[in-house]
């Protein structure tokens, strides 16, 4: 097949699989004429390509003339080069396809604590949806502070976390989930603990325990007046500072049931010292964010409603 041959093969374009395609389909049709209405080009113009092709390959594929349409020896073998060229490209195709369809690959998520004793949380649905769609995906999921989790996903550490709303950031997409019952708990051995009429200025003159970074929960405390004399980085701590007795400090409703059982704690005049969190998924806006982060927060979306 000489140089020219292997200049086409060490260069091959897709100019080079269209004319070889257009090839293919005269050689199959058994001729110009017949290959016209398989191609939806006139005879002219598939002349032109295959002519265009013996000259990038060097060879004459095809005899035509008043005896008919044949192919050379030559010809019968690019022909049957071309249709395994064109099957592994076909092959090619499906696989890649494929691993789209499957979505392999590995990703972290973050999540704020203590929400998995919360019935209107359902991450756990949502991780089997998303172990159903994509099975081959791994999963590193950790338990972080909110300002960890908004630094962590802005930042690419994380692909997504779960979170209280509290300020926004125009760099995040946020999703509402779901909602969360916060209420002000005391320890059985404080104060307040046997107390039925409780005043405001009793509650600002106890000790507080507060979560330290941004949060509704600092929000609420500031608002109230009520300084931190703790301060915590999760919500389990906050239980420890009611078990001695010492502490008023908010929790989950659904969390702080256990204790509140066992007589641990009790809430402060629960009509009036609570407030509800609205918890959201968040991803970055930018870069976008990969199809298996998509799936996720798709995921996320539809088991909470």
């Amino acid at each position: 097949m000489g140089r020219k041959q292997a200049a086409l093969l060490g260069q091959l374009s897709d100019i080079d699989l269209r004319l070889l395609k257009v090839f293919r389909a005269v050689a199959e049709a058994g001729g110009f004429s017949a290959a016209e209405l398989e191609l939806n080009v006139g005879r002219s113009t598939i002349s032109r390509h295959i002519k265009d092709l013996e000259v990038r390959l060097g060879v004459t594929l095809c005899q035509r003339g008043r005896g008919g349409f044949s192919l050379t020896d030559e010809g019968r073998q690019i022909y049957a080069a071309t249709l395994q060229l064109l099957a592994a490209l076909d092959s090619f195709r499906g696989r890649v396809a494929d691993v789209h369809r499957r979505m392999t690959g590995h990703i972290a998520i973050a999540l704020f604590d203590k929400t998995a004793t919360n019935p209107a949380a359902r991450i756990g649905e949502a991780l089997r949806r998303f172990d159903d769609l994509a099975p081959e995906v791994s999963l590193d999921i950790h338990i972080e502070p909110i300002n960890e989790i908004e630094r962590g996903v802005m930042e690419g550490r994380f692909a997504l976390g779960v979170i209280p709303a509290h300020r926004t950031s125009p760099s995040l997409d946020y999703r509402h989930l779901f909602y969360e019952q916060m209420y002000l708990y005391c320890g059985h051995r404080h104060p307040l603990f046997g107390s039925s009429a409780i005043t405001h200025d009793q509650v600002r003159r106890c000790k507080y325990a507060g979560l330290g970074y941004h949060s509704p929960n600092m929000e609420v405390g500031n608002r109230l007046g009520l300084e931190r004399d703790i301060t915590v980085n999760d919500q389990e701590a906050i239980v420890h500072c009611l078990q001695s007795g010492r502490y008023l400090g908010y929790l989950p409703d659904h969390y702080a049931q256990a204790f509140v059982n066992k007589g641990e704690i009790r809430p402060v005049s629960p009509q009036e010292y609570h407030y509800q969190c609205d918890f959201v998924a968040i991803q970055r806006l930018s870069p976008k964010p990969s199809r298996i982060v998509a799936a996720l927060w798709d995921c996320l979306a539809a088991a909470h409603g």
